[in-house]
């Protein structure tokens, strides 16, 4: 027998110590090669280690929440004869060190997320997803694998959890081909196939009745300590960022989309069955890029180190995208070439590689305005935070029919209100104001959004 001992390895783009934010693996278990043995975050992104040897877990260092320096012993094997021969107190070779590669830099993410990265194996990261806890393990299946629990909670991704609630479905019944009975997306679609095919769900994937509630105790009151690790610590502390070091200009305004909204339902109306409605956003999106024309201050980055305002003049739309993970921002490049069937089109699909994990570090970076929606839940107003390094933001809230006074008379109207934040430093607020008033122009005259200058 041998011991190795894993260090902690260098994750590129000058991270010198990464927080560690849950083990996979306790002393005593056994492991493959391979397998993920724990989940650190550096600034620059979450990312899952894989375990460089077969072998059993002798000891680990740190505890969740814990900082971690690069080089410093992480955690303990004892290997096999085979693996080598003495007490081998090594790491993995240079060259296999993993590199933060497909990751968002740590500027462009703002208060809206973190981008992660997940190694498939040591020397290798696949494509980052933004503000989620990292994405596909090597064996396909979207976000963080999970080994099963001492509670039985069943190890699958996210997404699936969210799918399997949405349908009903008890996922203690599917059965799971991944690494330690994992289920992938193969086996949930696999089942689920399957249970339309017999017709019906049968009694075993009903949700479960719910327990009697259990007598009062004397700490029924009481209260429960969870600590800000990982993801969560560093939405709390870009938000934090973004807040102390940006002076946000709120502007809220009451648009009539009346007009819009019949625009918008005949042509859901001319779609084929099964094609995915329009919503308001590519029609605000495709009106943002006409406005941006005159108010360039608005559609640009701010390089603190540098002390630079970066003006673009292509318009990449990062869209607020609610997932399982938490919020990320994937990005619409080039928003000005595209029609309002390919933006609706394009924003699908980033979303949804988004949501399941499968977005690129292109697909996650580089924005320079983003668009938020709370969709049903848009309230009356809101004050959205800005995603530095950009310094504009637009929000989208809840349209309603409510009475308003029209050409002197009162009668029914479609309603939205649009909340935005500007960096006060870089946007004044006249011009933040006549941005937004140009924006309800276009939103108020929908037919003007397809017209050039």
């Amino acid at each position: 027998m041998s011991q190795f001992v894993f260090k902690l390895p260098d994750l590129g783009e000058g991270t010198v110590e990464a927080e560690i934010v849950s083990w996979r693996v306790k002393p005593g278990d056994q492991v493959a090669e391979d397998d993920v043995i724990c989940e650190v975050m550096t600034e620059k992104a979450a990312v899952e280690l894989p375990s460089p040897v077969t072998g059993k877990v002798v000891s680990t260092t740190g505890q969740p929440g814990d900082m971690v320096p690069v080089g410093s012993a992480l955690i303990v094997f004892e290997t096999g004869e085979g693996a080598g021969a003495g007490a081998a107190v090594v790491n993995k070779p240079a060259g296999a060190a993993v590199s933060a590669h497909g990751v968002a830099p740590a500027a462009n993410r703002g208060s809206v997320g973190a981008a992660t990265a997940t190694p498939a194996k040591a020397d290798k990261v696949v494509p980052a997803a933004a503000s989620a806890a990292a994405v596909a393990a090597s064996n396909g299946a979207a976000g963080v694998a999970q080994l099963p629990g001492p509670r039985g909670r069943v190890a699958t991704s996210p997404a699936i959890r969210r799918r399997a609630h949405e349908a009903g479905i008890d996922l203690s019944k599917v059965p799971g081909s991944g690494l330690n009975g994992r289920i992938v997306r193969e086996d949930f679609d696999t089942y689920v196939e399957q249970r339309v095919s017999h017709g019906a769900k049968g009694a075993s994937d009903k949700p479960t009745p719910l327990r009697a509630r259990p007598a009062a105790s004397a700490d029924a009151g009481g209260t429960e300590e969870i600590k800000v690790i990982g993801l969560r610590r560093l939405i709390a502390q870009r938000m934090s960022e973004a807040k102390r070091n940006i002076p946000h200009f709120a502007y809220v305004e009451e648009m009539d989309v009346t007009d819009l909204e019949a625009l918008r339902r005949h042509l859901n109306s001319k779609l084929a069955k099964g094609e995915p409605a329009l919503t308001y956003l590519p029609f605000l999106v495709l009106a943002l890029v006409r406005v941006l024309k005159d108010f360039p201050q608005a559609n640009a980055q701010y390089d603190a180190e540098r002390g630079v305002i970066i003006r673009h003049r292509a318009v990449h739309v990062g869209v607020a995208t609610q997932t399982p993970e938490g919020l990320k921002v994937p990005v619409v490049h080039n928003a000005q070439a595209l029609s309002l069937w390919e933006l609706a089109a394009e924003m699908r699909r980033v979303t949804e590689a988004a949501r399941t994990n499968k977005a690129t570090r292109e697909e996650l970076t580089g924005s320079t305005i983003t668009v938020t929606s709370l969709g049903k839940l848009g309230g009356i107003a809101s004050t959205p935070i800005i995603n530095a390094p950009e310094v504009s933001i637009i929000g989208v809230n809840r349209a309603v029919e409510r009475p308003v006074v029209l050409h002197g008379g009162i009668t029914i109207r479609r309603m939205m209100n649009l909340s935005s934040s500007f960096d006060h430093r870089f946007v004044d607020g006249y011009d933040a104001a006549a941005l937004i008033q140009a924006l309800k122009e276009h939103i108020e005259h929908p037919a003007t959004i397809f017209i050039d200058k």
